[in-house]
């Protein structure tokens, strides 16, 4: 019977079973939850105060005209112009949302990476190490991130492009559907397949980019390569990881959901017990209270939500190149090797 392989870190050093992957995932968020608890919270926190900040300024310039659009008498319209300078007034606020949300991702997707290297091997880390190590290699996985998701995502956009205005356009039609409809439709049913196979290929290419410092397009290929032969397995896995990840997740979110129900609902009840003329400070209190613990649920469960499908998917970044290129050995090799050598 061959001896047991090496364990270091979080994993054994050697071709990695499912449970393997996921458990280990699991040990290192528990075992780095500083540096990615950390991170993570505080890049949410910035983005989050940036769009709060762009969506008062709009709610300040635009005060006026919130009563001509949405305090109306029966059967009164909005006027269109006063309608689309409110739309406008928080595009900015959005476009930020988006900026936050990409940037947040391509963070995730670097830190999960490097902190999986200190974690296989058993070294200890901080967050101020992760930030500098996340901090050189961020541009390379943003453009890596949305490069792979334009590739993936690219056919359904197109499709979308395309079908979407001869839809419209065809509005009243007493002639039936229109054929864009039925494109829209077959061309859906191609394009879902196709984007989610160029996903699982592309996945582990923020982990390329991260341990091997290469560029957006070399780490695509890289990631080509090491998924061949093992699609099904990176795609079951990585599903699995989400899963887990969501049911964790809801787990976390619940008290906070209860309890701003709890302040909602006697709100609402009081407002149905009141004829149809309810206060709408008491009101307006109880649906902020509610979505302020939706909020900090959401907060709090974030870094795991997200950050745990990454450190699984750099585990099989890991466990692919153990059984392509017998990365194992190198590693016990660093692990052997005093400091400095």
């Amino acid at each position: 019977m061959p001896p047991p392989a090496p364990q270091p870190g979080v994993i054994p050093l050697r071709p990695l079973k499912v449970g393997e992957v996921l458990t280990g995932a699991l040990s290192t968020f528990r075992q780095y939850w500083k540096p990615l608890v950390g991170i993570t919270l505080t890049v949410q926190g910035i983005g989050i105060l940036l769009v709060a900040a762009a969506a008062g300024i709009a709610v300040a310039a635009q005060r006026s005209r919130f009563s001509r659009v949405f305090d109306l008498a029966p059967g009164e319209r909005a006027d269109g112009v006063d309608v689309a300078a409110l739309l406008l007034a928080f595009v900015p606020a959005g476009v930020l949302l988006l900026l936050t949300m990409t940037l947040g991702a391509a963070v995730i997707s670097t830190l999960c990476p490097a902190v999986v290297q200190e974690a296989v091997v058993g070294r200890p880390t901080t967050a101020g190490a992760m930030w500098r190590r996340c901090r050189g290699r961020l541009p390379s996985v943003l453009a890596t991130v949305l490069l792979a998701g334009l590739i993936a995502g690219g056919p359904m956009l197109l499709l979308h492009a395309v079908c979407l205005p001869l839809i419209i356009a065809s509005v009243g039609d007493a002639s039936g559907p229109p054929a864009a409809v039925f494109v829209l439709f077959l061309g859906t049913l191609v394009c879902v397949p196709l984007a989610v196979w160029l996903a699982t290929r592309f996945s582990l290419a923020p982990a390329a980019a991260v341990c091997e410092g290469i560029g957006p397009v070399a780490a695509l290929r890289r990631s080509a390569r090491l998924v061949r032969d093992g699609w099904w397995r990176v795609f079951g896995i990585t599903m699995l990881s989400h899963g887990v990840a969501m049911a964790i997740a809801y787990a976390i979110q619940m008290p906070f959901t209860f309890a701003g129900m709890s302040v909602l609902f006697p709100t609402l009840m009081e407002a149905g017990e009141s004829g149809g003329n309810p206060d709408p400070g008491t009101l307006a209190v109880g649906f902020v209270v509610y979505a302020v613990c939706l909020l900090i649920g959401a907060v709090i469960s974030g870094p795991f939500q997200y950050g745990y499908p990454q450190l699984v998917i750099a585990l099989l970044y890991v466990d692919r190149r153990t059984r392509k290129e017998n990365l194992a050995e190198s590693l016990i090799a660093s692990v052997a090797s005093p400091p400095g050598t």
